[in-house]
């Protein structure tokens, strides 16, 4: 994990989403580079900070991993790093 020196403000969320998946099926078949499958709209990521005004705080805690709409994840890109947010609004729950 990258170093955080972002911290989210108005009730977003850092997080970390999973890599990509490769373009391989499960029997080893190779798909060709253009080739997009259908993507799940929900997401489980792993939460890294939150900003002091998110209303559920007091449930989250670091290394987390939540559920997020997949389509609301923004990516914020500066001074050479990115980092990927979210508005509380689209989290849907905590993987336990």
């Amino acid at each position: 994990m990258k170093s955080v020196n972002f911290s989210p403000l108005n009730r977003h969320l850092l997080i970390e989403m999973n890599s990509g998946k490769q373009n391989e099926t499960p029997s080893g078949i190779v798909l060709p580079s253009d080739y997009k499958p259908e993507e799940e709209q929900y997401t489980v990521v792993k939460l890294i900070d939150w900003a002091d005004d998110v209303k559920f705080n007091t449930a989250l805690s670091r290394s987390s991993n939540i559920v997020v709409d997949r389509s609301m994840v923004e990516e914020i890109t500066f001074n050479g790093s990115s980092y990927q947010v979210v508005l509380e609004n689209y989290v849907m729950g905590i993987v336990e």
